[in-house]
């Protein structure tokens, strides 16, 4: 008997992700992460001998791949819609670039969005994207603990889990990906304290959307103890407080006849064995 693919937990709240993206964009969002990516992504493209001609951008937060539009004037803007639906709008190898900018850190079925992404790309299509991932907001993540364990006696969900690179890399090849490759961007941003980092974080619609989040108002002494912890534990000399984001950046293609492929078992003309004896003569 058949079995049913099990479904993924949910673990983000995605029609309040798109909420809040849209009041940070109306209250005027904090950009020097997605501007940094969209100035990294364009040098990373330039970089890639091909014209592209059929292009979507998924899911990047308000106008962030602007300028990428100068370069490929008909990219397609995919938005996070108001339900925050993950089902992709693609029809079978339909595109040969899909972009993505700050958006899949926050996908509760990322291997499958992957899927869906390799079977909408043309072969030889190209995906390029940045995600949160790795030991982002890490500092944030143990302040709360602690003084969530010493105030309240026990600890909430405060900070997303985030992939890191090892994991991206396996989804990739899972998700069928020729070429894969990861690499880690990690900026170190300082504030005078951990509320200023909490208030860019709103403002940047980043803030907690994990569905077994707190629902209730946060204590004043839990904050004040967090913020308390965070300057004892991560701050510099001067007293400004440390802020980790590790940007992970994914690239992988649709396989195609033409792309370097690994050599089969069992083909190389020299062994390893052979190598190691000749090196032991020398």
């Amino acid at each position: 008997m058949a079995q049913t693919p099990q479904t993924p937990p949910a673990l983000f709240d995605r029609a309040l992700l798109h909420a809040r993206q849209r009041r940070a964009q109306a209250q005027g969002a904090v950009g020097f992460l997605l501007d940094r990516v969209a100035e990294d992504m364009s040098d990373r493209l330039a970089a890639v001998m091909r014209d592209f001609h059929a292009a979507a951008d998924l899911w990047t937060p308000g106008e962030g791949l602007a300028d990428l539009r100068t370069r490929l004037p008909s990219i397609a803007h995919i938005a996070l819609d108001a339900a925050g639906a993950e089902k992709l709008p693609f029809a079978p190898e339909s595109l040969d670039l899909v972009v993505s900018a700050l958006a899949l850190q926050f996908v509760n079925d990322l291997p499958g969005v992957l899927a869906q992404v390799r079977r909408a790309l043309k072969p030889d299509g190209l995906l390029l994207a940045a995600m949160l991932g790795g030991d982002s907001l890490t500092e944030l993540r143990q302040a709360f603990a602690t003084a969530e364990a010493e105030c309240e006696g026990g600890v909430s969900p405060r900070v997303a889990p985030f992939a890191d690179l090892r994991d991206i890399g396996a989804l990739l090849q899972r998700a069928g990906f020729a070429l894969p490759v990861t690499d880690v961007d990690r900026v170190v941003v300082r504030y005078g304290n951990a509320f200023a980092l909490m208030l860019d974080l709103r403002r940047m619609g980043a803030a907690n959307v994990l569905i077994e989040r707190r629902r209730t108002p946060s204590r004043r002494a839990t904050l004040l103890r967090m913020a308390e912890i965070y300057a004892e534990r991560f701050a510099d000399a001067d007293g400004r407080i440390r802020a980790t984001f590790d940007i992970i950046w994914l690239s992988g293609w649709s396989p195609h006849a033409s792309q370097q492929q690994p050599l089969k078992p069992g083909s190389a003309k020299a062994s390893l064995a052979d190598a190691v004896k000749k090196a032991g003569k020398e």
